[in-house]
């Protein structure tokens, strides 16, 4: 297979940090390759490493003759009143015609095309990227966070894009759907290492967790050899008869080594402030009417929504769900009708922007005391930055220094703070790793404060909507939709759905209903199963300790004598011993696994 990028041995520190240290992989023809690891692993410096725009310490980047770069950077590169057709053709070198037959491809189209850039949304901005990256003819694509402002309906264009793409490509994402919908190989950015594997995110999480278990029962069957070694020695090293078969004891135990863990880092531990359980009506909103500069958005927007409440605002790039989360939090006026907090209410807002407004020159600290709520203590902004994964001295550094994504975590905590009842979050996991975006998602649901955020991230939105507010077409609603039935309904306006369907059962959900019913009679049985298992086990176990015992006690007896055939009975009974123990330990484990 011909070969596209060779990195070798490469070192990268940035002052005292070790970004990476000797680290090595390589990109061949047709490798669809998900880039993950946690904010600050140095995911983005590989990617500006690889391009030129970055220096590294040692080692060796080969970018092969027939290599074509093609890079999504995160940043635009815009100039002021550029049109669409304007840029592309400026940043190609391509003849009109060609940029628009690609740009359609992103449903980048007739006026579009004449309008100015800095007049679209970021997702528009995004296809516009997308668009000039590909007029490039690239066969490597370098993609860094390519999902981030991307509405669902663009996404699932872009996943389109990518599976029938006949090129490679290094996607940096920190939404694992994508990744999973998109890449057939993993590599990891970890502690200075890159850890490349042949399969897709999902199954390179099961290897890894797999392995870590494997790995870890090696290890306790090798702490109770230990153990079971250090007891005959403790009984006999000062029996004069016993002493030889002791020493040999003492060596085998300096013999029998565990194997290295690789431990991940500290992943963000996220606490939300408690808030008062209130019941009844939290906002009001009655014929309203949204928009700037007296252009009407959306109107005749009639919505009750309760306390406690949890609310994905969804729809396409362009339609208002911004303009609708900025009018709830004053930061517009409203154009016409009623909109009403009830009394008692406290607005926290997180903006999709609210990285990029941080002062650099700002150290963690003092942002962290200044966003701070009343009655908020010392301690208790300290436990939160280190709920953040900012200990220590790391409060005195200056944000100048952060990576997006640390960034990001320390705007949320900062929010937090504020000890509100109600979040209005614009799109608060761009640039969260996703084992951050998971802890997230967990906080935020177990949190009784009332929440209406706006995410592209679908297993966030999974994990964290009771329901979906809809904003298309002029029209803001809040459906009875689940996210599930969400997606089926964004999937049949485009055609891309095969989930079985009737006339009375439009989003195919009495099929899924019966698959879950079937699933959950497997997992009952083979619970049923395992218990059973487990007890005879068990059993066992305890009868075989007996055994053990009454053998060593016979070593004890006043008229020993030396026997081979009891020597060997105790060697086999610990062996059997040791894997029971590690058997009761991997079926308790497993039922754990089927309960949750």
């Amino acid at each position: 297979m011909s070969s596209l990028l060779h990195i070798k041995k490469i070192s990268k520190s940035f002052g005292p940090r070790l970004l990476f240290s000797e680290a090595s992989f390589m990109v061949d023809k047709k490798q669809k390759i998900g880039v993950i690891g946690i904010n600050g692993a140095g995911k983005t410096t590989l990617l500006k490493i690889i391009l030129g725009e970055e220096k590294f310490d040692s080692g060796e980047i080969i970018i092969f003759e027939n290599t074509r770069i093609g890079y999504l950077e995160q940043q635009n590169k815009f100039e002021d009143n550029e049109t669409v057709l304007e840029y592309l053709i400026r940043d190609c070198k391509k003849e009109s015609w060609e940029c628009a037959k690609i740009a359609g491809n992103f449903q980048l189209k007739n006026e579009l095309l004449e309008t100015k850039i800095s007049a679209l949304s970021g997702g528009y901005q995004m296809r516009v990227r997308l668009a000039a990256m590909l007029l490039r003819d690239p066969n490597l694509l370098l993609l860094d966070e390519p999902t981030n402002h991307l509405d669902l309906s663009t996404l699932l264009l872009l996943e389109n894009f990518l599976k029938t793409y006949n090129g490679s490509y290094l996607i940096i994402s920190h939404d694992r759907e994508f990744l999973h919908n998109t890449c057939d190989r993993t590599l990891e950015v970890d502690q200075g290492k890159f850890y490349s594997f042949p399969c897709s995110l999902d199954a390179y999480l099961d290897q890894k967790e797999l392995k870590k278990k494997t790995d870890e029962r090696y290890n306790k069957k090798i702490r109770l050899r230990q153990k079971h070694l250090q007891s005959f020695v403790d009984r006999f090293q000062y029996k004069a008869s016993k002493a030889a078969q002791a020493q040999a004891k003492i060596k085998q135990i300096k013999r029998l080594t565990e194997v290295e863990i690789r431990q991940s880092l500290k992943n963000a531990k996220i606490v939300i402030p408690t808030v008062e359980d209130k019941k009844g009506l939290a906002l009001r909103l009655e014929n309203l009417s949204i928009g700037y500069d007296k252009k009407i958005i959306a109107n005749n927007i009639t919505i009750d929504i309760d306390r406690g409440n949890h609310i994905a605002v969804l729809g396409d790039n362009g339609q208002g769900k911004t303009t609708f989360l900025k009018t709830l939090n004053n930061e517009l006026t409203k154009i016409s009708g009623n909109l009403r907090w009830m009394p008692n209410t406290k607005i926290a807002s997180y903006s999709q922007h609210s990285a990029g407004e941080l002062n650099p020159k700002e150290q963690i600290g003092s942002y962290l005391e200044r966003q701070a709520g009343a009655n908020v203590t010392s301690e208790d902004i300290l436990r939160i930055a280190g709920n953040f994964l900012f200990f220590g001295d790391d409060i005195k550094k200056s944000i100048a220094i952060l990576s997006g994504g640390e960034k990001a975590r320390l705007c949320i905590a900062g929010m937090l703070l504020q000890n509100c009842n109600v979040l209005l979050l614009d799109e608060p996991t761009n640039h969260l790793d996703f084992e951050t975006v998971e802890m997230l998602a967990l906080a935020l649901r177990q949190s009784r404060a009332t929440i209406l955020f706006i995410s592209h991230n679908r297993d966030f939105i999974h994990s964290l909507a009771d329901t979906i507010i809809e904003v298309d077409n002029g029209t803001v609603k809040l459906t009875n939709y689940t996210y599930e039935e969400y997606l089926h309904h964004l999937y049949l306006k485009s055609d891309l759905d095969d989930t079985p369907k009737t006339e009375n059962d439009p989003f195919g959900s009495e099929a899924l209903k019966e698959i879950e019913k079937e699933k959950r009679k497997i997992i009952r049985e083979k619970k049923n199963e395992l218990q059973k298992e487990l007890k005879k086990l068990k059993n066992s176990l305890e009868y075989n300790k007996t055994v053990e015992q009454k053998l060593f006690k016979e070593y004890e007896t006043a008229n020993y004598l030396y026997s081979r055939e009891r020597d060997e009975k105790i060697k086999k009974i610990k062996d059997l011993i040791i894997e029971e123990e590690i058997g009761v330990m991997e079926i308790e484990e497993e039922i754990l696994g089927l309960e949750n």
